[in-house]
């Protein structure tokens, strides 16, 4: 229920930026704007493939790759998820866990595109960040008749190129990388590093589809 919860939210983030960012330069070292840029971009090149993601919705995770990824700290965030189980991984096992989990950063969010539904999203004021590691961007999903939801990026900037990456989204409080901890523990501790990335592999090898929407 959590996932599902998450791959709707970062579907309507995702898609509900301006429409005019074909061709703009990322700002990396101002996290408020990455954030808002990567998701302008991102819903831009979606607008622009609309026909040819319909015919084949598998282009969606080169999109992803190609338009998102570059922009999230998917190593850490693998790194995270693991918690204390990074330090009882042989090495080669840990290089194996990040470039599955990378993959399946791609996959979630690809499926994620199949649930946007006009919703649109408002960020809150930024604040100052020039002696921060780690800033969290807030927003609020507005969705019509029902609630809003709240919430919120963690990005954090790397040490050696001072580029701003994200790692983490929060939904109403409920953090995504803390629900795949939630959900990976018990696997971990009784079968292992390899059982999870095996069960994260079919999740990438299922196809991706689009959506149908309900009649209204």
């Amino acid at each position: 229920m959590k996932n599902r919860i998450f791959i709707k939210v970062a579907s309507i983030v995702l898609m509900t930026f301006g429409l005019n960012a074909y061709g703009q330069n990322i700002e990396v070292t101002d996290p408020y704007v990455m954030v808002k840029d990567v998701a302008s971009k991102t819903f831009a090149r979606i607008k622009r493939e609309k026909q040819q993601i319909n015919e084949n919705p598998e282009i969606l995770r080169a999109i992803m790759k190609e338009e998102l990824l570059p922009h999230v700290d998917y190593k850490f965030s693998a790194f995270k998820v693991l918690g204390k189980y990074v330090t009882k991984a042989e090495k080669e096992q840990l290089q194996e866990f990040v470039v599955v989990f990378r993959e399946y950063l791609v996959t979630t969010y690809a499926v994620a595109m199949g649930y946007y539904d006009d919703q649109t999203v408002e960020f809150e004021p930024a604040s100052d960040f020039d002696d921060e590691r780690s800033v969290t961007v807030r927003a609020i999903v507005k969705d019509g008749k029902r609630p809003d939801i709240k919430i919120a990026f963690k990005v954090r900037k790397d040490r050696k190129t001072n580029e701003w990456k994200a790692y983490d989204m929060v939904a109403e409080g409920i953090s995504m990388l803390s629900s795949k901890q939630s959900e990976f523990e018990t696997i971990l501790r009784q079968q292992g590093i390899d059982k999870v990335i095996e069960l994260m592999r079919e999740k990438i090898d299922q196809p991706i589809s689009l959506e149908k929407k309900e009649a209204a």
